[in-house]
């Protein structure tokens, strides 16, 4: 193809993305957006300089991967129809704006348990980093240091806690995988207490589920992977630099009958630190946290991976807040790639928002500098939303900021 038919044919294409009906298509279909799709094929950025916005560090993560390391992070669960309903809610709101406010001064600050952050964007936490890149964590950390972001660290990360808080400066909040031995996860959460970790983050939503995608991955991957994957999935979770020198042979990951009220409790009366619990969707289960003491909540269905609920986050956020009553901050994540999509979140309430695909897109491209360019992009699109929106600090964006259209 000459390079003038090559031009013609891109054009082409951006026409026919910008078509109505072949968004229609492709979600009837259960495809990504055409242009979304333009936007991974035509060009794949090569430096940080190229990056327009944080959704081109995916085809460039794509571009550095082996297929089965993209998958794992690609994948939802089913045919991946709660990753596309993340992103498509986002659409059911509408930013009302106001005119003649001087914003010439941003304050993007946010206070979560008396800490000040300057940003309300948080790190959400990733397992096994060092699968996208070979600093992993410690990319990710000293990144969350030089640009003043909170960082929760993952149970099954890459990197235990202790180096990881070294990087990024001070201690990192902790995510908690509990197995079904008690005393593997009062050790777990004793290590934390130790390294000076504030906060305690319990995932409740994981479960079990059916990740197709990434199995889909896997098969177009011609490496031998048991060179580098010498135990199955969930043993070698258990293999991870958190749980040395704990005894495992016996233990299981994610066992469902783990999971209840009472040992969200139990957890409770163990530790000193902050408990917050990840993975709420509903009102009714924010008002049990609530009850139970918890202290603070992350609506979150993990990105699409937890359930095939077909809700995105962002649609849970408002009855989650109702259940809590403003007793406790309420966090939120899945989905969330642009500044409009954190100001949003902070409209309906949120008292803060946290990523994770994204940063390690930008961590697998290009390191700590990748996650670094993400954080930037995402901090300059909701400083430039607060100044059309005509609101100089967080705290002043409230709810008479937003429209719901699925009220309507």
């Amino acid at each position: 193809m000459t390079r003038d038919g090559a031009v013609a044919r891109r054009r082409f294409l951006r026409f026919m993305a910008a078509s109505p009906l072949a968004a229609w298509a492709a979600r009837a279909n259960g495809l990504p957006p055409l242009l979304g799709s333009l936007q991974q094929a035509d060009a794949v950025i090569a430096s940080l300089d190229q990056a327009l916005n944080v959704l081109d560090f995916e085809a460039a993560a794509k571009q550095k991967l082996p297929p089965a390391h993209f998958g794992y992070l690609a994948t939802g669960t089913d045919d991946d129809a709660t990753v596309r309903a993340n992103r498509d809610a986002f659409g059911r709101y509408q930013l009302r704006v106001r005119r003649l406010v001087d914003v010439g001064k941003v304050d993007t600050s946010v206070t979560i348990f008396g800490v000040t952050y300057d940003t309300p964007i948080v790190l959400a936490p990733v397992s096994s980093q060092k699968a996208f890149h070979a600093e992993g964590e410690l990319a990710v950390a000293r990144a969350a240091r030089a640009k003043r972001h909170l960082q929760i660290l993952s149970t099954v990360s890459s990197t235990a806690v202790e180096p990881v808080n070294e990087a990024r400066g001070e201690p990192v909040w902790y995510q908690l995988y509990p197995t079904d031995h008690w005393t593997i996860t009062e050790a777990l959460i004793e290590r934390a207490e130790k390294a000076g970790c504030p906060v305690l983050v319990l995932t409740v939503d994981n479960v079990d589920n059916n990740r197709e995608t990434v199995e889909r991955y896997k098969r177009q991957d011609t490496r031998e992977c048991k060179v580098c994957h010498t135990l199955p999935w969930d043993r070698s979770q258990l293999a991870r630099p958190m749980f040395s020198g704990l005894d495992v042979s016996k233990a299981t990951r994610l066992t469902p009958h783990v999971w209840s009220w009472d040992f969200v409790s139990r957890i409770k009366d163990r530790t000193r630190m902050k408990l917050v619990l990840k993975g709420l969707v509903t009102r009714e289960d924010a008002q049990m946290a609530v009850d139970r003491g918890v202290d603070g909540i992350i609506v979150s269905n993990h990105g699409g991976r937890a359930e095939d609920s077909q809700r995105g986050s962002i649609e849970c956020l408002r009855e989650v807040l109702e259940g809590a009553g403003g007793k406790v901050p309420v966090l939120i994540d899945s989905g969330f790639r642009r500044g409009t999509d954190v100001f949003k979140a902070l409209a309906l309430g949120a008292t803060a928002v946290c990523i994770g695909r994204p940063y390690v897109w930008g961590l697998a491209a290009f390191g700590q500098p990748g996650v670094e360019k993400v954080l930037d992009i995402l901090g300059r699109e909701l400083v430039l939303v607060m100044r059309q929106a005509g609101t100089p600090a967080i705290s002043r964006v409230g709810s008479d900021y937003v429209v719901d259209r699925g009220r309507w």
